[in-house]
């Protein structure tokens, strides 16, 4: 099959629309974070083989393939086209012409995501300490938990002393059997910033009666205070108490209400496990990048970003 262009403008419509599209970046990581579409999902090349079920499961998903000019998308559109993916298109021009088209080109990688804790520190204000406050706190004794909302690999290459690894899916799940006492402050960080935010934010959507702080630039901040960090550590939660999982099921309806969070029963969820492993054998749950798509079109006009008040709502997905 010979696979059909798509302009930037059409792309950005596309985009900003919030169907189904998996848009793909063959370019080597390192090219890649220099300069790429905010949305775009880097897939090198050399990965193509390997990664592409699991980016993409569904063979009927529309796909839009960019690069710097360097043929790669030229390339991979058969190998693709082989593999069962029927709809192709490629970026006219590649990333270069979207930036000339007027659309932002991004540094760095995992932008949306970091993009998205900006957002929402700026909007929510969320509240944090940086890691001098935090050492003179824990020095002074005073009653605090840490909460590390790293996945527990992450947690044992480096840890602040005294942490806990509680990874940021599970903080509202387990916060009530890790800090009972709603007078024992509750820190989150993570290796940087980003998830502390979301993962503070998360806990005071959740309507946790404690006083919650992110740690200001996360163990990286612990460190380059100068302070000693653990290595190896397998501090982690214990079984979930009845009257905190009952807390965090209450917890996660209101979350859910107010924000207006769509429901699928178990017969739903196992039609599109079913249907995935039809088409490639394969369970992994799929996130939907609908927030993220939201994040972009408002995000589009600005030069840059380091932090912005958009939106109507302090809302998180988890």
């Amino acid at each position: 099959m010979t696979p059909v262009g798509i302009s930037p403008a059409a792309l950005h419509e596309a985009l900003c629309a919030g169907g189904e599209l998996a848009l793909l970046d063959l370019r080597e990581q390192g090219v890649f974070g220099r300069s790429h579409i905010l949305l775009a999902n880097n897939l090198p090349l050399s990965h193509l083989e390997l990664r592409i079920r699991d980016l993409v499961p569904r063979p009927a998903a529309p796909l839009v393939l960019c690069d710097g000019g360097e043929g790669l998308v030229e390339r991979a559109a058969p190998k693709l086209a082989a593999a069962g993916y029927d709809d192709i298109r490629i970026l006219e021009g590649g990333v270069m012409a979207w930036g000339a088209a007027g659309y932002e080109l991004y540094s760095g990688i995992h932008v949306p995501s970091k993009a998205f804790g900006e957002v929402i520190e700026h909007r929510c204000e969320t509240p944090n300490l940086t890691a001098e406050t935090l050492k003179a706190r824990i020095d002074s004794g005073e009653d605090l938990v840490i909460l590390d909302s790293r996945p527990l690999e992450e947690f044992r290459a480096m840890s602040i002393p005294g942490g806990i690894d509680t990874p940021g899916a599970e903080l509202v799940y387990r916060v009530r059997d890790l800090a009972p006492d709603p007078k024992t402050l509750v820190v989150v960080n993570c290796a940087g910033r980003t998830r502390s935010i979301i993962g503070a934010q998360s806990l005071i959507n959740a309507g946790l009666p404690n006083p919650v702080v992110a740690l200001r630039n996360g163990t990286m901040g612990w460190h380059l205070a100068g302070y000693a960090l653990e290595r190896e550590s397998e501090r982690r939660f214990g079984p979930i108490s009845e009257a905190a999982l009952t807390w965090a099921q209450a917890a996660a309806a209101r979350v859910g209400a107010r924000f207006g969070v769509r429901r699928i029963d178990s017969a739903q969820f196992a039609a599109w496990r079913a249907e995935a492993r039809r088409a490639h054998r394969w369970s992994r749950i799929i996130a939907s990048m609908r927030s993220l798509r939201w994040s972009f079109c408002t995000l589009m006009p600005l030069a840059s970003i380091s932090s912005a008040s958009v939106g109507s709502e302090c809302s998180l997905s988890s």
